[in-house]
C-alpha cells in the first residue's frame, strides 16, 4: 500500500522482499500467489515473468499485396489477365485488403470526381457476367464494331433483354446499354487509390 501511494513501484525491490509470492502472479495476474518452493530448492525456478504483448493496432496475418498492371500495354483486360506476369508495373501492400486479382491506373473522366485519371484501383475478376452486383462499380472489358474499350462504370439493369446498364457518375457521359456478349473480362472495383502529389 505504501508503493501504492508513492504512485510509483520499485519492482526488483518488491520482488526481492517477496521472495516467497510467484512473479507471474504478482505482475500479470496468470498462475497461483505463491512460488513452487520444490523449484526453488531444485534452482529450477527463473524468476522470469511472462512477457505481455498487447500491440497497439491488430497486426496483419499474413502479407497482402496486390499487383499493379500495365493494362494500356496488354490492349484490353482479357489479354493482361491471360498474360498477368508481361505486365505487372509492381505491388502495393495495404493492411487488411479484400481478396484481390490486381489493381490498374484509370484513365478517361467517366467517374469524375469519384475516379480521377491516374487513380489506381484494386479490382476482383467476374468469370460469370449474368451474376452481377447491380448498382456496383466495375471495369468492363468490351468489343464494338472491331474495336477494344475498356471502362469504368456503374453497372445497372438494362430494359433491353440481353444487356446490361453502363453508368458513368460524370453526368456529362450517357448511360450506354451493352450486350452482353460483346463483353470480353469484367471485374468489379474494390478499392481506389488516389496520388494528390507527385
Amino acid at each position: 500500500s505504501n508503493w501504492c501511494a508513492r504512485n510509483s513501484i520499485d519492482f526488483p525491490l518488491l520482488l526481492e522482499k517477496m521472495k516467497e509470492v510467484d512473479y507471474n502472479w504478482l505482475l500479470v495476474g496468470k498462475g497461483t500467489p505463491h512460488r513452487d518452493t520444490h523449484l526453488c530448492q531444485l534452482g529450477r525456478y527463473t524468476g522470469e515473468v511472462e512477457t505481455i504483448y498487447i500491440p497497439k493496432t491488430p497486426e496483419m496475418k499474413d502479407d497482402r499485396y496486390v499487383q499493379l498492371y500495365d493494362v494500356s500495354a496488354a490492349a484490353n483486360l482479357r489479354t493482361m489477365l491471360m498474360n498477368r506476369n508481361q505486365y505487372v508495373l509492381g505491388k502495393i501492400v495495404i493492411p487488411n485488403i479484400s481478396s484481390c486479382d490486381g489493381a490498374v491506373y484509370v484513365s478517361g473522366d467517366s467517374m469524375y470526381p469519384l475516379l480521377k485519371s491516374g487513380d489506381i484501383i484494386g479490382f476482383k475478376e467476374i468469370s460469370d457476367f449474368h451474376h452481377l452486383i447491380y448498382g456496383e462499380m466495375y471495369l468492363v472489358s468490351f468489343c464494338l464494331d472491331g474495336d477494344d474499350y475498356l471502362v469504368v462504370k456503374y453497372v445497372n439493369r438494362s430494359e433491353n433483354p440481353g444487356c446490361i446498364l453502363l453508368v458513368s457518375y460524370n453526368p456529362h457521359h450517357q448511360p450506354m446499354d451493352l450486350p452482353i456478349e460483346n463483353i470480353q473480362a469484367m471485374a468489379i472495383v474494390k478499392f481506389s487509390i488516389r496520388k494528390n502529389m507527385m
